[in-house]
């Protein structure tokens, strides 16, 4: 989901590599192997906060060290992994009061767009779909770091982090804090390159 930026931060280290490396890529994000990780805050009433994650997703990105307009982002996430420790409270987030994930079990996220900001960080843009709602978001990335593995393969990963209003995805929060309205959104994966 949030790549993208990384893509354009890893595109600077990988043309200092040679040309080898300075191809287009594509790779799969390691998620069975745990190195992937959609994790949420959120304030609870404004006292402490909920943190919790999403356990069940996949995606894959492209990029191209040349090109950087060309490189892409796409995560599927199953709503109904959403685990934040608590069984009672989980079930109560995935009813129909807030997440209904048995009318929408899936959110994914499009990249559209990567814009640098510095050595290894940029914005990713792109758009999320969740809760029937889909809205153009920006993530900000970072690259960790790449190279290659002990098994012989070559892996990326990145990090990034973005603001989510639970109102533009019509989940109705009235009846809450406004602390409580807006969501943390944290993404780290490797993706091991195809």
């Amino acid at each position: 989901m949030f790549k993208k930026t990384a893509i354009a931060t890893a595109l600077g280290a990988t043309a200092l590599m040679g040309v080898s490396q300075a191809q287009a890529a594509d790779y799969v994000i390691d998620t069975d192997g745990q190195h992937a990780f959609v994790q949420f805050k959120v304030s609870h009433l404004g006292y402490s906060y909920i943190l919790g994650s999403l356990e069940d997703f996949s995606g894959s990105f492209s990029y191209d060290p040349d090109n950087l307009e060309a490189s892409s982002v796409n995560i599927d996430v199953e709503v109904a992994s959403l685990n934040s420790n608590h069984a009672e409270r989980d079930k109560h987030i995935k009813s129909d009061d807030f997440l209904d994930v048995a009318q929408y079990p899936t959110a994914t996220f499009t990249s559209s767009d990567f814009s640098p900001t510095g050595d290894d960080a940029g914005v990713l843009t792109g758009e999320l779909t969740m809760h029937g709602e889909t809205n153009e978001i920006e993530m900000q990335v970072t690259l960790v770091g790449e190279g290659e593995d002990p098994w012989g393969g070559y892996r990326a990963g990145f990090e990034g982090s973005t603001l989510l209003t639970l109102a533009d995805y019509g989940i109705d929060m009235s009846d809450f804090p406004e602390v409580m309205h807006d969501v943390e959104l944290y993404v780290t994966f490797e993706g091991v390159r195809q």
